[in-house]
Order: C-alpha cells, then structure tokens, then sequence
C-alpha cells in the first residue's frame, strides 16, 4: 500500500471513529438491563442482596415457568419492602410485573409464572421503606422459548 493510501485510510478512520457505536471491552458483557433499572430507580444504586429469587434452572416451557421473591425484610412499620419489580432480559416487555407491599403483606414474598422468550436472566428489584434498593437474580434455561415476536 502506498503511503498516500496509507494516509488517506488513516486520516478516514480517525474522522469515522467518532460515528461507530460505543461497545463493551472485550471479554464485558454490556448489562442488558442497566438502562431500564435506572428507569424504574431514578438512577438510585442498586445494591446486591437481600434478595433471592428461586425459579428451576431448566424450564421445559418458557410459556409457564414458576418464580418466587424472597426478600429479607421484618416487614413492620419501619422496615418493610414496598415493591417488587420482575425483569427479563429477553422478552419483547422486559418489565414483567411489579408487586406492591406494606407491613400489612406479613411477608416480603411472591410467588408466580412468568412466560419467559428464551434461555436467559430474572433479575428482582426490591425497594425497601427506607428508599433503598436491593437486587437477586437467576439464570433459567428454557427448552421451548415463549413471547415469540410476531414482526
């Protein structure tokens, strides 16, 4: 290559650079569900824990796979969970349900199913009385894969 063709493809990357999409470091994983739990938080931290969500890690049908929350909570007056938020990181809706509680709920618990698009993550949102927010997840592999887009 001669180097005025040299200069010229470097001189056009330099000026091209700026119009490619940002993309994660090799070896990260962009967090598929990062902008939508800035949404529902308000950009509040998240932190890990008090949380658990248990769900079977093969589902043979994403059409109804069983899914509970357990948050550690004493549920009284002065420290209970006020919601709980579903997501996928999957599915056409990502946002699967929100539970709303109080100390009259006894328990910070809740159990569904959920029609999940695929083998992926559950993550559970929880907030606390305090304004905290705390998370759990679950990695679940689904062998028929529901929620299929219709476009």
């Amino acid at each position: 290559m001669s180097a005025r063709r040299r200069f010229i493809s470097m001189v056009a990357g330099l000026f091209a650079a700026p119009l490619l999409p940002a993309r994660p470091a090799r070896g990260q994983q962009a967090d598929p569900f990062a902008p939508l739990v800035r949404e529902i938080t308000g950009g509040a931290a998240v932190r890990p824990g008090r949380v658990t969500v248990d769900t079977p890690r093969l589902a043979d049908n994403g059409h109804s796979v069983p899914l509970s929350v357990n948050v550690d909570s004493p549920m009284t007056a002065a420290d209970h969970v006020r919601s709980i938020t579903l997501l996928s990181s999957r599915n056409p809706r990502p946002l699967m349900a929100t539970f709303h509680l109080s100390p009259a709920s006894g328990r910070a618990q809740v159990a569904t199913r959920v029609r999940l698009a695929g083998s992926q993550r559950v993550l559970a949102l929880a907030q606390l009385s305090d304004g905290s927010w705390w998370s759990g997840g679950a990695e679940v592999e689904v062998t028929e894969s529901a929620c299929l887009d219709a476009t």
